[in-house]
């Protein structure tokens, strides 16, 4: 099982593991470890007048003072029939389309994690030695949700990435992502 590494270290470090993730006490967060729960595990962010749901793979939606009258993004209640909306960032590389929530894709990623904390959501997910975070989160006095995305190399080797040139800090190699 690929996240089998990440139980072992949890539970070396006295941290009480679940079959999905684990409480983070020291940062307030629950850690999910696994995209394939059986159901979404939902985190609220929001302020006086914006609010948004977000599942611990990107999916849900975001709505301006009244859920049902004005949301922003599409969403179906109850989810029949089946509805993947949410918020995606697709990474290329060299044909292998994957992003760091694995959803609506599904491609096998080496790492992921999401963390949901007071106010915010990091997704994390790693693929050949591509790592892409995205932090989402609804700022105070502020009606919108901003997303953060943040990528990085741990190769020496150029990546085959396609698109949007970055210059990563770790490697000093230019390695391009494409965001669709």
């Amino acid at each position: 099982m690929r996240y089998l590494k990440a139980y072992i270290k949890h539970w070396k470090e006295g941290i009480c593991y679940m079959k999905f993730g684990y409480f983070d006490d020291a940062n307030k967060e629950y850690v999910i470890t696994s995209p394939r729960t059986p159901y979404p595990w939902i985190n609220y962010l929001g302020t006086q007048d914006f609010f948004s749901l977000i599942s611990n793979t990107a999916g849900g939606y975001s709505f301006y003072k009244d859920a049902r009258l004005r949301r922003i993004t599409r969403y179906r209640y109850n989810n029949v029939p089946i509805d993947m909306g949410g918020r995606y960032f697709y990474i290329n590389e060299n044909g292998t389309i994957w992003n760091p929530g694995w959803s609506p894709v599904k491609t096998e990623l080496d790492e992921y994690e999401c963390r949901h904390g007071m106010g915010y959501t990091v997704i994390t997910g790693k693929k050949n030695n591509l790592k892409a975070e995205v932090t989402f989160f609804v700022p105070q006095n502020y009606a919108g949700e901003v997303q953060q995305r943040r990528l990085s190399h741990s190769s020496h080797l150029k990546s085959g990435v396609s698109g949007m040139h970055r210059t990563t800090a770790q490697t000093s190699r230019e390695t391009s992502v494409q965001v669709v």
